[in-house]
């Protein structure tokens, strides 16, 4: 490794490891490796902290000059230590070191160089940083425009992205769960903490989130004593009173990361992230969605970076990191350190640095008048002070060896360190605060943004709320978490609450880098991932890039994985310097959710594989198989497609066979799959005219209607057929495809278009088995099942009939005589459970009059024949007019999409209306998609005049025929067009005509 300038031999393993340690067990030793090589940490160690402990301080490359980088912080906001875990299946980029938990047998490598991390060939680009400036990328790949695809787009996409994402699938579950609480407390600092004690002792349900593995946020980290004793302590005996009370849950590993409507969060459990392989039945995560009455946010804060040039070698560190891996861990990150800061806080660092027996060559404060902390704990170390002074540059190419100081005089010195400390105060973290869309405001007394509007039932307590000392965090933590509970209707008591040494802040205003304050290479980073200096915030706003969301998009400042959490403040100071603003007046971005990266995996939960788009299967599968079914996908369903019996060698036989049962004798088919919803209420029929476009109300009770809807903007939507059962109850049925949607479309009319209206609906098609009895013996099959005090005569039950009724001797049922085959048909639903006992039953008792299983093909093809529009015809491009339907649509009512459907260009003869073709030479095959021409002209889209939507060869017919859409379709009936196929590159000569192929009148349906 390489100190102070010279090249001494590698650290022996852990060689920075003091022995105490507040969250680590010293007692045992685990491995793990980091590029290759083998390393001891203990239990309890983060990546980080086991990487510092064996002095490994280089840990990665820049993402745009490929500059090395060591660790910078401790926490989540980390933008430098991103290393790739794991390999195989369970590779994982970009993970961040700080808050990964160190296991035996962990492989970890380092990104974004090559070939090695030491020699990094790209680091060459910092050569070109001239070039590489603020909004480099939308300058440089404008011209020429030829150079887009060749030249620019493939070095783009080489050089994108930091890791390697795995190339297998992910092996590991992950889980949705929810629960309710009436106080969640986000953060187990001290203020979480009090908060949660003052809300638990009052009876309330209190769900206490911690992302980290341990409570007790930053009294780990400091050496804060409470009632004279480590405030780990008291901490871990505040968690232990909690977990003694019964209505209080804590949730560690949990990141709260999300604010949502109606006190809703989001929170990411990380379960098993911390093993190697997760246990049998296991989940890596669980994405938890929390309902809380109230919810005080206590997440803490962020330490700001201190800006200058080259303050970005490794070893530059924030100094409450420094102090959260002394304390917590047990590592001092340097053996010689320079502290940095314009604050108290940070001058608490050179305590424990110095107790941890490292030496503190200087302590830089900004700050015009030396304080007495200063002069104290300088003295102590028997260090140099430097009041009012600047680091203004730093040396070392693989690790910072050298800071340049200049004091108030002007004079430069140059010290030898290791480490340089630096703190520019704390930031709130107040991501949750603003997820509605409040700003906070930026408070000049404390140099930061603070929560001003909180989203209904959210308040903050602690650093995340502004408060910066330990007692006051401990006051505001208890009082919120009182008024949280009284809010909920709980009797409260304040809580004991224990005695804090007095503690200061002090913090200096924010100053930015002088203009004239530069080192070698001049780079003085505000966005350590994204290469973001100085110079380009300056350039940015010369360049016209005022506002701050301008700002991070033309410089990308904020945009990398941590979105600005150690970068904005600084970055706000820079263009308030250069736009001659305030911060306040310059304000800041927007922060959204996730407040840290959320794994896609764990927003999909178990919906992976067959689970994100379960096998749905009919109450007639089990039966269907037996037969030797062949099944297809039919939307999110599994349907019998065909039933092949013995000597058919071909599939289209087996779909003749059951075309011509249906039209000769009977058979039935599973229908079960239509969308079914239930709809009730006074107001059922008023709601029934506003979707449809057609009448509903004077159906009949015991009646069924065709209805056809249409979306907003004109376009048919969904059609389908809906029954009246009773004065106030219908039952709708939609296609199978649009079932979902169909539904979503109801929720939507009712709750935000017309909820005055008095109705309740809910999809039954889970409750119903439904199958389709069609032929002209269906009625004779059916006097078998159906009880005898029911009268199945035409007469009596003609054609759209609908009815209760009961079969097989007193078996509630729904019977619905429609036809989608354009023979005598019904349709039989009975409870779901009975669906398999129908099917069999049918099988019995239609045996005497042939009766046989037909399949979805065979259904497609008798529709076809009948002229039925479907999916291939309703496929969100075509309107009532293009189907024929243009005269359903009423003139008297106003309904959904009748405007909109009038537009001239939507009611335009030209348009492609629905026909019927036939090939002039029957035996000629008619194919699905092809385009329509007229005869005599050249096959260029200049003379496409329309395409086939659906075709199928007719046994009925013995031949082909189709149904599509042509230019002014209805008045070319007994033209002939060319149908050119063009990938099998076939031209067909048809004839065009109705696309009702087979009993026009419909005498099939009245018998």
């Amino acid at each position: 490794m390489t100190l102070f300038g010279k090249k001494t031999t590698p650290a022996t393993a852990q060689s920075l490891r003091t022995g105490g340690g507040n969250g680590v067990d010293p007692g045992r030793v685990i491995h793990f490796t980091f590029d290759g090589v083998r390393y001891p940490a203990h239990p309890g160690d983060t990546l980080a902290s086991a990487l510092l402990a064996n002095g490994q301080r280089l840990v990665g490359r820049s993402f745009k000059y490929h500059r090395p980088r060591g660790i910078l912080s401790a926490g989540p906001e980390e933008p430098n230590a991103l290393l790739e875990l794991r390999t195989g299946a369970r590779r994982e980029p970009n993970s961040r070191a700080t808050v990964t938990e160190v296991f035996d047998g962990l492989e970890v490598r380092s990104q974004n160089r090559w070939p090695s991390l030491k020699v990094d060939a790209l680091g060459i680009n910092g050569l070109f940083s001239p070039v590489f400036t603020a909004g480099f990328y939308y300058k440089t790949f404008m011209w020429p425009a030829s150079f887009w695809e060749k030249v620019y787009e493939p070095l783009i996409r080489r050089a994108a992205g930091l890791g390697r994402a795995a190339d297998e699938a992910d092996p590991d579950l992950y889980e949705k769960a929810t629960t309710f609480c009436d106080v969640l407390v986000v953060g187990s600092g001290p203020a979480g903490l009090a908060a949660a004690l003052a809300a638990g002792r009052s009876g309330a349900r209190v769900v206490l989130c911690e992302q980290d593995s341990v409570t007790g946020g930053r009294l780990r980290a400091d050496r804060t004593e409470l009632d004279g004793a480590p405030g780990w302590q008291w901490a871990q005996q505040a968690v232990d009173s909690l977990r003694q009370m019964p209505e209080v849950r804590i949730m560690t590993r949990t990141c709260v990361f999300g604010a949502y409507d109606s006190g809703t969060y989001g929170a990411l459990e990380r379960v098993a992230d911390h093993v190697a392989t997760p246990a049998a039945g296991q989940p890596r995560q669980r994405l938890w969605r929390i309902v809380a009455g109230r919810c005080i946010v206590a997440s803490g804060g962020i330490e700001r970076p201190m800006v200058f040039s080259g303050n970005d070698r490794p070893g530059i560190m924030l100094a409450g990191a420094v102090r959260t891996y002394i304390n917590r861990f047990g590592v001092v990150p340097g053996r010689r350190a320079v502290i940095y800061t314009n604050n108290d806080d940070g001058l608490r660092t050179v305590t424990d640095l110095h107790q941890a027996g490292a030496q503190i060559a200087a302590v830089v404060d900004t700050r015009s008048a030396e304080t007495p902390l200063a002069r104290q704990v300088t003295q102590m170390a028997g260090a140099k002070l430097f009041t009012g002074g600047a680091i203004v540059s730093t040396y070392g190419r693989l690790g910072v060896h050298t800071a340049a100081i200049r004091d108030r005089s002007g004079r430069t010195r140059h010290v030898a360190c290791d480490l340089i400390a630096m703190s520019g105060g704390w930031n709130p973290e107040l991501s949750l605060t603003t997820h509605h869309g409040a700003k906070p405001s930026y408070n000049a007394q404390s140099c930061a943004f603070v929560p001003t509007i909180f989203p209904s039932g959210m308040q903050a307590a602690g650093v995340a709320n502004g408060t910066f000392t330990t007692a006051a965090c401990l006051d505001e933590g208890a009082r919120q978490g009182q008024d949280a509970a009284a809010a909920c209707g709980f009797a409260v008591e304040p809580p004991a609450l224990p005695a804090v040494d007095a503690e200061s802040y002090g913090i200096e205003s924010l100053q930015p880098m002088p203009h004239g304050q530069s080192g070698k290479d001049g780079k003085a980073f505000i966005d350590f991932q994204n290469d973001v200096t100085v110079k380009d915030v300056r350039l940015a706003a010369l360049e016209g890039f005022r506002s701050v969301e301008h700002l991070k998009r033309y410089t990308t400042l904020g945009m990398a994985t941590d979105q600005g959490k150690t970068s904005s403040i600084n970055g706000l100071v820079h263009l308030a310097q250069q736009t001659d603003r305030s911060i306040a007046q310059t304000g800041t971005t927007m922060f959204r959710p996730p407040v840290q990266p959320v794994a896609i995996g764990a927003l999909a939960g178990a919906h992976t594989g067959r689970h994100f788009k379960p096998d749905r299967l009919t109450p007639t599968h089990e039966w269907a198989r037996q037969q030797g079914a062949v099944f297809t996908a039919n939307g999110i369903w599994h349907r019998a497609q065909w039933f092949p019996q013995e000597g058919e060698n071909h599939w289209r036989d087996t779909v003749n066979r059951e075309v011509r049962t249906v039209r000769t004798a009977v058979g039935f088919c599973d229908v079960t799959t239509l969308g079914k919803i239930d709809i009730q209420g006074p107001d059922a029929a008023v709601f029934l005219e506003r979707l449809y476009v057609n009448a509903w109300q004077k159906l009949p009770v015991g009646r069924a209607r065709y209805g056809l809807m249409l979306r907003e903007d004109g376009f048919a939507f969904d059609d389908g057929t809906t029954a009246r059962l009773g004065e106030q109850h219908y039952v709708m049925t939609t296609t199978t495809a649009h079932a979902g949607a169909v539904m979503q479309h109801m929720e939507l009319c009712h709750q935000w278009l017309w909820p005055e209206l008095d109705i309740h609906f809910i999809s039954v098609t889970d409750e119903w088995a439904q199958l389709a009895i069609a032929g002209p013996r269906s009625r004779n099959v059916l006097r078998h099942i159906v009880d005898p005090d029911f009268d199945l005569s035409h007469e009596a039950f003609g054609y759209m009939g609908a009815a209760d009724i009961t079969i097989c001797g007193g078996q509630a049922a729904r019977l619905f005589r429609l036809s989608f085959s354009g023979e005598l048909t019904y349709e039989l639903a009975v409870p779901a459970r009975y669906g398999d006992a129908l099917a069999r039953l049918l099988m019995t008792v239609g045996a005497p009059y042939g009766i046989a299983p037909y399949g979805t093909e065979a259904l497609g093809v008798m529709r076809i024949e009948k002229g039925h529009p479907a999916g291939p015809e309703l496929n969100g491009q075509t309107t009532a007019h293009d189907l024929g339907m243009g005269r359903m649509l009423s003139t008297r009512k106003d309904f959904v999409g009748r405007t909109m459907a009038a537009r001239p260009a939507l009611t335009d003869s030209a348009r492609p209306t629905l026909v019927g073709l036939r090939p002039v030479n029957a035996r000629d095959e008619l194919v699905a998609g092809s385009h329509l021409l007229p005869r005599g002209v050249a096959a260029t889209g200049a003379h496409d005049e329309g395409w086939i939507s659906s075709a199928a060869w007719s046994p009925t017919l013995d031949g082909w025929i189709a149904l599509g859409f042509l230019s002014n379709g209805p008045a070319r009936h007994g033209e002939t067009v060319m149908v050119h196929n063009l990938l099998a590159d076939s031209v067909v000569a048809a004839t065009v005509g109705s696309p009702v192929f087979l009993d026009p009148d419909g005498a099939r349906l009245h018998v």
